[in-house]
C-alpha cells in the first residue's frame, strides 16, 4: 500500500482544533485540500503529520506551536491614531481590519485594545502562540 512521502501531492480532510475543542477550520463541508508536499504550503507539523499516511487512514495529530504559527511575537503590536482610521469604523477588541504595508501590500489585522485617542492592532496570525489539533483523513494520493 503506498504511503505518503515528501514531493507527493495529496488530498487531505481536516479538522482543525484548539486545545479546548474549538474548531477554527475545517474541510469537511467542502472539497478535500490538495497540496504539494515540500513546497511550504502548510504549516510545518501538518505535512509532517500526513508523511506515511496510507489513503483512507485517519489519525489526530498535536502540533506545538512552534511548528505551527509560531510564538506571539511582540514587535508585531503597532500603536495606531483613532484618527487615522475611516470614520465609518467604531473600533472594538477582536474587530479585524486589512491595512497598507510600507510595501503597498495588504495585511490583516486584529484589533488587541482600544484606548481614547489610539488603538493597538495586532499582525500576528490569529493562531499565533497556540498549540493545535488536527483530525486528519488522506483522501488520495495523486
Amino acid at each position: 500500500m503506498s504511503k505518503v512521502k515528501e514531493n507527493d501531492v495529496v488530498k487531505v480532510h481536516y479538522t482543525g482544533k484548539l486545545n479546548d475543542g474549538q474548531v477554527f477550520d475545517s474541510s469537511l463541508e467542502r472539497e478535500p485540500l490538495q497540496v504539494e508536499l515540500g513546497k511550504g504550503q502548510l504549516i510545518p507539523g501538518f505535512e509532517k503529520g500526513l508523511i506515511d499516511m496510507a489513503v483512507n487512514e485517519k489519525k489526530t495529530i498535536r502540533i506545538e506551536k512552534h511548528e505551527a504559527y509560531g510564538e506571539v511575537n511582540e514587535a508585531l503590536f503597532h500603536k495606531v491614531p483613532k484618527s487615522e482610521l475611516p470614520e465609518d469604523i467604531k473600533p472594538e477588541v477582536g474587530m479585524g481590519l486589512v491595512g497598507s504595508n510600507a510595501d503597498g501590500s495588504q495585511q490583516q489585522f486584529r484589533i488587541a485594545k482600544v484606548d481614547a485617542e489610539d488603538i493597538i492592532i495586532d499582525a500576528n496570525h490569529p493562531l499565533a502562540g497556540q498549540d493545535l489539533v488536527f483530525d486528519l483523513e488522506l483522501v488520495e494520493i495523486l
